[in-house]
């Protein structure tokens, strides 16, 4: 099945989308942004019509995908006037689809990753996310889905929320906690590089473990004096002194944590 698609925002999951469409015989027949700077980069091979002006969106199309930040979802949604027939989908994790509930057929087609526009993107390894708000329409975005990506699941509103709460915590704050590993290397001259191997190894175990079975390290022991010693070497930084305890506590399942559902 090959569809004509619009997309609408030209950003970092709007580019890659559409490149990813473009390589699976579907036709990205116009692209959207405010910011007409953004398709100085896009070749004809994946696009070669832009509007930066939602009335001038092409209204035959049979998808329009909504890649732009989440606040602007809402914004964006009644000012497309297209084909009826159409469905419209966001690519929000966070974002219900009712919000686009102004339009007959609607969804939600969610790619799971962090976009950069230099990277290239393997879209056959990586999770899509789909809901709809009938059976057709979930039919549909289904068979896009699965033109592009090995990794289709259908998730509801709420299933989908708490995945991107989820993947906060795995991929957000872990680049956080990351960052302040670079920094205390960086502020006594350690090198960042030794950390790596361990870095990637953590991540390696992580595919063929649940993460709980493979924790490490001096809180899951209960080496008490390591962690005192470690708190020590913090004392010039409360707040990290405060974020050390805490996760040394959460690992050695000290914080009462309420199912979260």
């Amino acid at each position: 099945m090959t569809l004509d698609i619009v997309i609408i925002g030209a950003g970092n999951v709007g580019y890659h989308l559409a490149n990813a469409l473009t390589q699976n015989e579907h036709r990205i027949v116009q692209m959207f942004s405010r910011n007409a700077q953004r398709f100085a980069n896009i070749p004809p091979s994946i696009c070669n019509s832009f509007t930066t002006k939602l009335s001038q969106l092409n209204p035959s199309a049979s998808l329009y995908l909504i890649a732009v930040s989440d606040d602007a979802i809402e914004i964006v949604s009644p000012k497309i006037q297209v084909n009826p027939k159409a469905i419209i989908a966001h690519t929000s994790g966070a974002t219900p689809s009712t919000v686009l509930q102004n339009h007959p057929q609607y969804g939600v087609f969610y790619p799971l990753q962090s976009f950069s526009r230099q990277k290239a993107v393997d879209f056959t390894k990586l999770p899509l996310l789909i809901d709809a708000s009938d059976a057709t329409s979930l039919q549909t975005l289904l068979q896009v889905a699965n033109s592009i990506s090995q990794h289709v699941h259908p998730l509801t509103d709420q299933q989908r929320q708490y995945l991107h709460v989820s993947a906060v915590f795995a991929n957000n704050f872990t680049n956080h906690l990351l960052h302040i590993a670079h920094q205390i290397c960086e502020q006594n001259q350690v090198p960042f590089e030794v950390l790596k191997p361990l870095i990637t190894e953590t991540a390696n175990k992580i595919q063929t473990h649940p993460p709980r079975s493979v924790q490490t390290g001096p809180a899951i022991r209960g080496d008490q004096k390591t962690i005192d010693n470690h708190l020590a070497l913090l004392h010039n930084n409360t707040e990290l002194q405060k974020m050390y305890g805490y996760l040394s506590k959460s690992i050695q399942g000290d914080l009462d944590f309420k199912s979260i559902k």
